[in-house]
């Protein structure tokens, strides 16, 4: 992974300077600490932050074709670019480093734009085509990269964080109030959406064609399932040793790298098999975990289990509650957005742990979920509409109680409560959203939380009705949900603020197995009832790996990872914090809630008794969307670069001429 940032003013008559971009890339050294390169083209300025993992003596950014009319600069990976690299050159394409990077030009040279459909990997990449004066913006699949753009006028300015957008002095950062709204709903910004006022982001699977002062949208691939239920047919036996083979070489194929690769180890199925591939790939295997001293929430016997199974070289964090108030702030500094639980701030903390052993690559199992059915969302799918046909029945509700046994009812009231929750949308049974309506809802509570003059301005609705494909009403109900989990939480919460943002605080790579387009487009096509047994989730996927991992992970029930919401604000940082930026004035000042219901909350929480689902989420969001106006919109200092810094050592390339500076 690296950082890259750029600006080209569409309408060719504003020349770029070096400095502007060296302030943008500056702010994105800790994305690539291993140096920088800029490439300066009359209206056009391109800089890379360089995080080296392949070709480490070679690969440096901005890279050009054989006669330099090309140009690219890119964050992420190629992992087939081993095999592009072959062909390419039995094609004549003439190669002078030994880096994934250079395979993109000349891709582009023999595909025009059509080069992305060549590729397995990962990636945020601007390129750009001297010749017909045309830059491209483009994004990985599934979104595991960030890409962002906004126009200032008549420039352009692009870049892997909006925090580089904001270091431009004519950019002004403001909230946007449907984002934060958005946020409240589905946890995060939904589409092409980011919560910074101005600034749009290039959507997963998404080319933005920018020439003769225009910008086009272009997708070149989507979620897609088969209509009708026309599903493989092939035997189990054959699809569960199809989806290993494939997963085996998506494994392999990640461990590409010049420098050392581990793995996320969580103790539960996804990471268990990414750890198992790795071991059946290559000998040596080094893992990474994270416990709670909360035994609700820790997993740390699972961890040790299957580390002994599979005789890795384990390092283990324990994280406490106030560590997670204590790095609460910084966490909110790089997701950039609003949070409603904490969840992202350990996984930053553990990247920390990874960086400190000297590893800049970790496999981890994220996607597993999504793709295969893992999520409880998919169980209650299920009964929902099981409920649904007999909405009388008293004991049909009882059943969702199996998918929570870590979830504590009143005595004589889960029937109750698990009717009137589930219950609630059954004649909403044939909507496309049917599926996420419950958690849509009860995050949306959150909302209540609003200043009713913030309120007021917001103008959002359910965006996504309007953006789902014709075809989706042909898909089954099951596919429909994953479906939506793959364009709402999953991009711009899971890959982004709990992913990308903190493996990159601390310079790491995350690279994701199970989200290995191959995979994605195999299982797509297999019945749901196969992915998901009954309610047992993740079906064939436990086919394909029973006979590599223990008894006890495959069958174990799925706990969802979660970490210390309220509890990691009762002291240490975390309580200054909510002194500091909970309080009435501080909650005016900034006029986004509501001050007599905030501090409600809070005296709530501080007596222990904001304990529920609703009040931790509302507190949570609320104090991060107030740490993330003093970051981003009071404390413009944060985004001064000292330049000269930036452009020590660096290389840079200007038109017609190249020096190193």
């Amino acid at each position: 992974m690296c950082g890259i940032a750029g600006i080209l003013d569409l309408a060719g008559t504003t020349k770029t300077s070096l400095d502007e971009i060296a302030s943008m890339i500056g702010m994105l050294h800790h994305r690539g600490p291993d140096g920088y390169g800029f490439y300066i083209s009359g209206p056009l300025g391109l800089a890379h932050a360089r995080l080296s993992i392949i070709d480490l003596a070679g690969g440096t950014q901005p890279i050009h074709n054989e006669d330099s009319t090309v140009w690219v600069i890119f964050n992420g990976e190629i992992f087939n670019y081993l095999e592009l690299r072959r062909d390419l050159k039995s094609r004549g394409h003439r190669f002078y480093t030994e880096s994934d990077t250079e395979v993109l030009v000349h891709l582009y040279e023999e595909y025009a734009e059509h080069f992305v459909d060549h590729l397995n990997g990962q990636f945020a990449i601007a390129l750009w085509d001297k010749r017909q004066r045309k830059l491209l913006l483009v994004r990985d699949r599934v979104g595991i990269h960030p890409l962002f753009f906004s126009k200032i006028g008549s420039r352009l300015a692009f870049s892997s964080e909006i925090k580089a957008i904001c270091a431009l002095p004519t950019f002004t950062p403001e909230i946007n109030p449907n984002a934060l709204a958005q946020v409240f709903t589905y946890w995060a910004p939904y589409g092409d959406t980011t919560i910074m006022m101005g600034v749009s982001q290039v959507r997963p699977g998404e080319m933005l064609v920018v020439q003769s002062g225009r910008l086009v949208r272009r997708p070149y691939w989507d979620w897609r399932f088969p209509v009708d239920q026309s599903y493989d047919t092939a035997p189990l036996h054959d699809q569960a040793a199809a989806l290993h083979e494939l997963l085996l070489d998506a494994t392999r194929i990640r461990l590409r790298a010049d420098v050392p690769v581990g793995a996320y180890l969580s103790g539960g199925l996804d990471s268990s098999v990414i750890a198992a591939l790795i071991r059946k790939t290559r000998g040596d295997l080094a893992t990474f975990s994270i416990g709670f001293e909360d035994a609700h929430l820790d997993e740390s016997s699972y961890q040790e289990s299957i580390h002994r199974h599979l005789c890795s070289e384990h390092r283990r964090l324990t994280c406490r509650a106030s560590d997670v108030g204590d790095a609460f702030e910084h966490a909110i500094w790089h997701t950039e957005v609003p949070v409603l639980r904490t969840a992202p701030v350990p996984m930053m903390l553990l990247s920390k742990m990874v960086r400190r052993e000297n590893y800049k690559v970790v496999l981890t199992g994220e996607g597993a979920d999504e793709v295969l059915g893992g999520y409880d969302i998919f169980k209650e799918l299920k009964l929902r509409l099981f409920l649904a046909r007999q909405p009388e029945s008293k004991f049909r509700p009882l059943l969702l109680k199996r998918l929570y046994p870590y979830f504590q009812f009143a005595p004589g009231r889960a029937p109750e409560y698990l009717t009137a929750f589930f219950g609630a949308d059954r004649d909403q049974a044939n909507n496309v959203l049917y599926s996420h309506l419950p958690r849509w809802r009860t995050t949306a509570k959150c909302k209540e939380f609003f200043a009713g003059e913030f309120l007021r301005s917001i103008r959002s609705g359910m965006e996504i009705q309007s953006e789902l494909p014709a075809e989706i009403r042909q898909w089954s109900s099951f596919n429909r949900a994953q479906f939506l989990e793959a364009k709402t939480l999953m991009p711009n919460y899971i890959l982004a603020s709990q992913g990308d943002r903190m493996l990159m605080a601390n310079s790491i790579e995350g690279r994701f197995p199970f989200l290995d387009h191959r995979v994605i487009e195999y299982v797509n096509r297999i019945d749901p009832r196969v992915k998901m047994k009954v309610l047992n989730e993740k079906y064939l996927l436990k086919r394909a790996m029973a006979a590599e991992l223990p008894d006890q992970v495959v069958r174990r029930h799925k706990q969802p990872y979660r970490a210390p919401d309220i509890p990691a604000f009762a002291q240490g940082r975390g309580a200054h914090l909510v002194d500091e930026l909970l309080s009435p004035a501080a909650i005016s000042r900034y006029g986004y809630f509501d001050p007599v219901r905030t501090t409600h909350l809070v005296r709530k929480a501080r007596s222990g008794r904001a304990i529920g689902y609703k009040d931790n989420m509302a507190f949570v969001g609320i104090l991060s969307t107030q740490i993330w106006h003093r970051l981003f919109v009071e404390n413009r200092n944060n985004f001064v670069t000292p330049v000269q810094h930036v452009l020590r050592g660096a290389m840079i390339v200007r038109e017609g001429v190249d020096n190193v500076g």
